[in-house]
């Protein structure tokens, strides 16, 4: 297979996404004796076939139309799996054939039940195809009571597992119910084995695929869904091409996001569909000190193509990102009805810095949230009100968000249009919207930003000022447009004693709609409209 060529960062050209290169080498899981019922494990066909293509050197395993249960695949070096349309793989719902192994799970090194479709130090893997992997992943959720219908939440209770006293959550099993109480009361004593943790297996839910220090990846057609964690996500690898493939996962499902690329460089993502119940496409580079101290960057990563239906972000950066996100384009992408549309999260603790992101030609409808967020108080008190104004000394902990463009963006239906709950130690810098049209109720709505441009943005809002600025420096808004809520015509509020250099031109409102206010904490000539 060919590589493939792609711009990604701000300056130009980027080495090219290479494929996979696989032998021309074809078996069938049928030649080994497996039946597509739906019924009989075919754990052994599988495993003979991937053996059969390691001798060969590498090949192609066919996996023909039918149901075919299997517990979970190892994958190889040089090998395709390849699912036939009609091929549907379910996979075992049964905990104990997935043995705990040492892997990466929400930014840290952690023992985690084995991944359905698991790789770890291998290159050239490709899963192809018309098909679908089922990871049986209500079997392992836990599942909160206020996210169903009353006669969901009655079928779910009757089917079996417990429910929480105190939470109002289901879950499958006790185990699984005790096991976070148990497994941090058994980490910080200090002295454990990965045999301590076999108890509480239930606790410790797969992701469906899982690829750790892998390279020359492809991912192409087949639907993944059902999975008892995250989808997709490869960790710690390079040459990730992603395409063609339909990601889904209840609304409702914890920790159910769609793809989370993590600690990888040179990453293609293009033509593909999600519909989860969290992050929808997720850059990550591991949390606090694990993800500092590992010290791989997510860089270099083309986004493009994509559509999202349901997810807590359609694109989202953090919130683990301690080893940093750079060089990365997304465009041409739809979200709807996702909770935020583009979505930058972190909080102090993390470290790390998010730069150099080009994001260009997106378009939204129905967004529950903020169209685009950047939020560095996730984990902390909301940023806003009195929380901005306290300072904290900066050190490797600060996470810092710079140098992101943002151009040719549409949302019809928003609850705010652009959200900056920054940093008053390091706020949000460098950040330029550029043709932007908005219908939300408030429009743009910023703390602690600093050389931030507004461009060409119309924003046709039903509640507040177009624009809401405290604790922001050196702000340009140039050619803004819209209109405010009945008997709102402010264009530009600005408040803060630390607000400087803001400046409004060419303003493209009707002349009722361009009232500039400044609150009494605001310095003489920091504001200017022209």
């Amino acid at each position: 297979m060919e590589s493939q060529k792609t711009i990604t960062d701000l300056n130009g050209e980027v080495p090219d996404v290479k494929l996979p290169d696989i032998p021309d080498h074809t078996v069938k899981i049928t030649d080994f004796g497996a039946v597509g019922d739906g019924r009989t494990d075919n754990s052994k066909a599988f495993r003979q076939a991937i053996e059969a293509c390691v001798k060969a050197g590498g090949g192609r395993v066919i996996i023909p139309p039918g149901l075919w249960l299997t517990g979970p695949l190892l994958l190889t070096s040089r090998l395709e799996l390849h699912t036939e349309a009609g091929a549907t793989v379910l996979f075992s719902r049964r905990f104990e054939d997935y043995p705990l192994i040492a892997s990466n799970f929400e930014g840290k090194p952690w023992i985690r039940c084995q991944s359905p479709l698991d790789a770890e130090g291998q290159e050239h893997i490709a899963i192809t195809g018309m098909g679908v992997f089922d990871g049986g992943g209500d079997a392992w959720r836990p599942v909160k009571q206020w996210k169903m219908t009353g006669m969901q939440w009655d079928r779910l209770v009757r089917s079996g597992g417990v429910v929480g006293d105190t939470d109002g959550v289901w879950y499958p099993t006790k185990a699984a119910m005790e096991g976070a109480g148990c497994v941090e009361e058994l980490t910080q004593k200090g002295k454990w084995t990965p045999a301590d943790l076999l108890p509480y297996r239930d606790y410790l839910r797969p992701n469906l695929l899982s690829f750790r220090r892998c390279s020359r990846i492809l991912l192409d057609g087949p639907t993944f869904q059902n999975s008892a964690a995250w989808n997709l996500h490869p960790w710690a690898s390079e040459h990730v091409t992603i395409r063609n493939v339909n990601v889904r996962n209840p609304w409702y499902a914890q920790n159910g996001d769609g793809l989370d690329i993590d600690s990888c460089r040179y990453a293609l993502v293009e033509g593909c569909t999600f519909d989860v119940g969290d992050d929808a496409i997720c850059l990550k580079s591991g949390k606090d000190e694990a993800g500092r101290s590992l010290g791989i960057p997510s860089e270099y990563i083309t986004i493009r193509n994509c559509t999202v239906y349901h997810g807590h972000g359609g694109f989202v950066i953090g919130s683990e990102m301690s080893g940093g996100v750079r060089h990365v384009k997304i465009s041409d992408c739809t979200f709807m009805g996702t909770d935020i549309g583009l979505r930058f999260k972190s909080t102090r603790g993390r470290g790390g810095i998010v730069e150099n992101i080009i994001i260009e030609r997106i378009r939204m409808t129905d967004i529950a949230g903020e169209a685009i967020s950047f939020n560095l108080f996730y984990e902390g008190l909301e940023g806003s009100g009195t929380a901005s104004e306290i300072s904290f000394p900066v050190s490797v902990e600060t996470p810092i968000f710079r140098n992101i463009l943002i151009k040719d963006v549409d949302c019809v239906g928003a609850d705010k249009a652009f959200l900056v709950n920054g940093l008053a130690e390091m706020p949000l810098e460098g950040v330029k919207v550029q043709n932007y049209n908005a219908v939300s109720r408030q429009g743009v709505v910023c703390h602690n930003a600093k050389r931030l441009s507004l461009e060409d943005v119309s924003l046709f809002t039903s509640e507040g000022p177009l624009v809401k600025l405290h604790q922001c420096q050196e702000v340009e808004i140039v050619r803004l447009g819209g209109s405010g809520g009945k008997n709102e015509n402010r264009m530009l509020e600005v408040s803060g004693a630390h607000s400087a250099s803001i400046k409004c031109s060419d303003p493209l409102t009707a002349s009722t709609h361009r009232v500039v206010s400044a609150a009494s904490d605001v310095g003489r000539h920091q504001v200017e409209l022209s």
